[in-house]
């Protein structure tokens, strides 16, 4: 009998032992993870320092977020991690005294470097390691202050109706918005087809396109999006004032009151408070004029200007109300008219049909700023859009879907009573959210 008891404790040592190592069990067995950060470019990384790289890891389980900064080598020991999916994201900004002393080269602007790696999956294995590549991408004039995508609530607020995108003046002189483009980039949106190529993080691997030329980095020098969108006017019709910003609706009306739709039907909402006014918006997206069967809410104000379609998808300017989207502006830099750019299809592995949608192709260099944005809920998220110069990480809102939410830039300080926006080039760092979304509204 005593042996008997003997071997069934063995037996439960061994099973409670096993337990502590499954691979299915987080938070259990803290590993040893090493973190290291270079430049990209083999010169900088001579030039410039790796001392207190700000290295980030987020816990796509609980969206808890840990802050760390490395050592003079641009290294990070970390001796207890727990195993899971992280997003681990590195930034450094250089100011411009800085950045001329040490490369000759004249700046009048702090110059940001970032790297991320998106789920990247922590085991429970020890002595696990990354090397983040840190890459400065464009900080402009003009950055993208607010997307308004989640919409308000299906059944008492105004569903998808109420959608805007805000751009905002980061800059201490007047600009002008005549011919600034707008557009969502497009990407995979699914992790299980098997019909497609993909790159190695998951996304589409673009150089598969039909008709795609093989001497370019189609994944990495270029964006392809669905819509695009331009600010019309002669050249300087459309001022706008340092700390100021342009409103874009996708219908430029009141939405917290009754109006009637162009099917001569009222529309309204049972709970206005859920909504928000956007008839002082400056612009607004028609596409009633393109649709054989528009939606009844896209009516025209005809106070506030339309902007020019020059690709579009769906019925209306109907932003993901999850999120996950990219969306960049830019302007034309060359002289090739933006509507000639040229255009691909999906690198599915089946050949395409000559009825197979194309996306634009814009290069990276003309790209101002650009917001990654992804669902709230960790599980759902889809591979990134926009590359590593254009956004490290993205953005989202708590709440999801029809919360009323916005996505907002942050105010990183004040001068001579105008806000200068938080601008990094990683949207986890530069974007909060509102409650309720606020055209024109601070955080």
């Amino acid at each position: 009998m005593k042996k008997l008891l003997f071997a069934i404790t063995l037996v439960t040592l061994a099973l409670s032992a096993c337990k502590k190592y499954q691979g299915d069990t987080t938070e259990i067995h803290p590993v040893k993870f090493l973190v290291s950060a270079n430049y990209a470019s083999e010169n900088l990384s001579k030039l410039l320092s790796k001392t207190q790289v700000k290295i980030t890891f987020k816990n796509n389980k609980n969206n808890k977020e840990n802050i760390y900064y490395t050592k003079s080598d641009g290294t990070l020991s970390l001796d207890s991690i727990s195993p899971g999916s992280y997003d681990i994201s590195a930034s450094i900004e250089v100011l411009p005294a800085d950045y001329t002393r040490l490369t000759g080269e004249i700046v009048n602007k702090s110059i940001i470097f970032n790297a991320s790696e998106k789920a990247r999956t922590i085991t429970i294995e020890d002595n696990q390691s990354i090397n983040l590549k840190l890459i400065s991408g464009p900080i402009g004039p003009w950055v993208i202050k607010q997307i308004y995508f989640a919409g308000s609530n299906a059944t008492t607020g105004a569903l998808f109706r109420d959608q805007f995108i805000e751009i905002y003046n980061n800059s201490d002189s007047v600009l002008y918005a005549d011919s600034l483009y707008i557009a969502e980039a497009i990407g995979i949106q699914n992790t299980t087809s098997s019909i497609i190529y993909r790159q190695t993080n998951g996304q589409y691997d673009w150089s598969k396109s039909q008709g795609m030329p093989s001497n370019i980095d189609a994944n990495n020098d270029y964006v392809y999006t669905r819509t695009v969108l331009m600010i019309p006017g002669s050249g300087r019709q459309y001022p706008v004032q340092p700390g100021s910003s342009i409103v874009l609706a996708q219908t430029a009306i009141n939405h917290k009151s009754p109006f009637t739709g162009s099917d001569g039907k009222t529309i309204s909402v049972r709970d206005p408070s859920l909504t928000i006014d956007l008839s002082g918006a400056d612009f607004e997206a028609y596409y009633a004029p393109f649709l054989p069967r528009p939606l009844a809410s896209d009516i025209d104000n005809p106070l506030v200007p339309n902007v020019n379609v020059l690709s579009y998808n769906g019925t209306d300017l109907v932003l993901e109300t999850s999120g996950r989207m990219g969306y960049v502006i830019f302007k034309n830099k060359g002289t090739v008219d933006i509507k000639d750019f040229p255009r691909y299809p999906f690198p599915t592995i089946a050949t395409p049909t000559a009825n197979t949608d194309k996306y634009s192709q814009i290069p990276l260099s003309y790209i101002i700023d650009g917001v990654e944005c992804q669902t709230n809920v960790a599980t759902a998220r889809v591979p990134k859009k926009l590359v590593t110069p254009l956004d490290a990480l993205y953005t989202y809102v708590p709440n999801g879907i029809y919360s009323s939410q916005s996505v907002i830039r942050k105010t990183e300080g004040i001068v001579n009573g105008r806000r200068i926006l938080k601008d990094t080039n990683n949207s986890s760092e530069d974007f909060d959210f509102l409650p309720l979304a606020s055209p024109r509204g601070f955080k």
